[in-house]
């Protein structure tokens, strides 16, 4: 007998019906094996991007205009995205591998 579990990067980490997420946003390829993660909104405006590790702490800050993050220096793991834009705020799981 084989059992098969999925789980979609693309799923907010906290459901909420609050108007304070960012409309559209989507952070691709996830998992990812690659060097550098896209970070797309409805308004792709200036944000800031966190993410942390699963203990909570903080391993890569950045502001930025482009949809483009460099994640290089993460090592294979979990991590929480929270983005930042225009007062509103989203998170979603990464998986680097």
């Amino acid at each position: 007998m084989v059992f098969t579990f999925s789980l979609s990067g693309q799923e907010p980490i906290k459901k909420s019906t609050n108007n304070n997420e960012i409309a559209g946003f989507k952070l691709y390829p996830n998992p990812t094996f690659n060097d550098v993660v896209y970070i797309t909104t409805k308004e792709n405006l200036s944000k800031t991007v966190q993410v942390y590790d699963l203990l909570g702490e903080l391993v890569l800050q950045a502001h930025s205009h482009y949809k483009e993050l460099n994640i290089s220096k993460l090592d294979a793991g979990v991590y929480i995205v929270q983005v930042t834009e225009n007062n509103k705020t989203s998170s979603r799981k990464l998986v680097v591998k």
